[in-house]
């Protein structure tokens, strides 16, 4: 009997299932921190990218019951409008041609378990989600200091203060460095989520000097035995040369105190600017080492598979992505739940 054409397309997985284990195990046990407000958060975030995704994925197959060269090919064209890339579409469309030639016959009906199952492939081979929650790294008793990079509007300094009262929330303490000098308005802002959340937020005011803000605030963090600080950089788009010496110059002063500082460079990008987010990453990797990637706004947009593009093409973790406004909306990535929720039916 052949499967509806729903059903295929809203194929569904069950939260409390792990498709690489042996046996059911509640999701919860693996990922206790991912609870059920969490989830809702993130399905709703995704909301936008969901629906649109599927809407074309239904045009893509209508009235088709093998995937062949035809579904394939309005297949790619739906991975590029959802901001997959060009790349990584084509390497997913490689895969399940693979598949298909493989197994012979591939209906419709499966396409989307095939797309979940390269999907995720992807995020797992791309190290996509490196935490299970607001913890840190051991550091032998030093503050874990966090540089945030990213050009203005992507919500880095709200990334930046959600950062801060999650940590602190969690029972960590926090220093926060207003080292985006060129804007009264990031330094008042990161001051206001300071003072909300309790935390001693270092700043020099306006069109000081970046570098001396962050070897202010490191400092303070070994004298208050911080467990983290989190310091704001300029938001400016440089020349490549230009932001490469800016920020080599804030590294080489924060390790005066800790010489291995910083040991996260976080990345802040806006997920509803789709490819130019895309661009943005490419810049700022070509000027400094970025270890980790923020992806905001994805509530607003129905380009969240931007996500599966950068994860695909710069090899560098997704480790929080913003889905709503709250505090609490500045999530951890979860490449299981991510996919869950890009896939589930409601």
């Amino acid at each position: 009997m052949k499967v509806p054409l729903y059903v295929g397309l809203f194929w569904y997985i069950p939260v409390y299932t792990i498709s690489t284990i042996t046996s059911p195990v509640p999701a919860m046990a693996l990922f206790g921190f991912f609870n059920k407000e969490k989830k809702e958060s993130l399905d709703k975030g995704l909301e936008k990218t969901k629906t649109s995704f599927f809407d074309q994925l239904s045009k893509a197959v209508v009235g088709k019951s093998k995937v062949d060269e035809e579904v394939l090919d309005e297949l790619e064209t739906v991975l590029v409008h959802a901001d997959v890339g060009i790349g990584t579409t084509v390497k997913i469309i490689d895969r399940i041609e693979q598949r298909v030639a493989r197994d012979k016959y591939v209906g419709t009906s499966d396409l989307d378990r095939i797309l979940r199952e390269e999907i995720m492939s992807l995020l797992e081979e791309n190290k996509g989600g490196v935490a299970a929650d607001f913890s840190l790294p051991d550091t032998g008793g030093k503050p874990y200091v966090i540089m945030v990079v990213g050009v203005n509007g992507v919500g880095k300094t709200t990334t930046i203060g959600k950062l801060a009262s999650q940590f602190h929330n969690a029972g960590k303490k926090v220093v926060l460095g207003a080292g985006d000098t060129f804007r009264a308005a990031a330094v008042d802002q990161l001051k206001i989520w300071g003072d909300r959340v309790g935390i001693p937020v270092i700043d020099h005011g306006m069109n000081t000097d970046p570098a001396s803000v962050a070897y202010d605030a490191v400092k303070k963090g070994v004298e208050m035995g911080a467990d983290v600080v989190i310091i704001d950089t300029a938001g400016r788009l440089h020349t490549k040369v230009g932001l490469m010496n800016e920020l080599s110059k804030i590294k080489r002063v924060m390790q005066k105190v800790i010489e291995d500082a910083p040991q996260e460079v976080l990345l802040v990008l806006d997920g509803s600017t789709g490819q130019n987010a895309v661009i943005q990453a490419r810049e700022f990797t070509k000027a400094t080492e970025v270890t980790a990637l923020a992806v905001t706004k994805l509530d607003g947009t129905a380009k969240g598979g931007v996500i599966i593009g950068i994860s695909d093409e710069f090899k560098i973790p997704v480790k929080y992505i913003g889905v709503g406004e709250k505090v609490e909306d500045l999530q951890v990535f979860d490449k299981r739940e991510f996919v869950d929720s890009l896939f589930s039916k409601k």
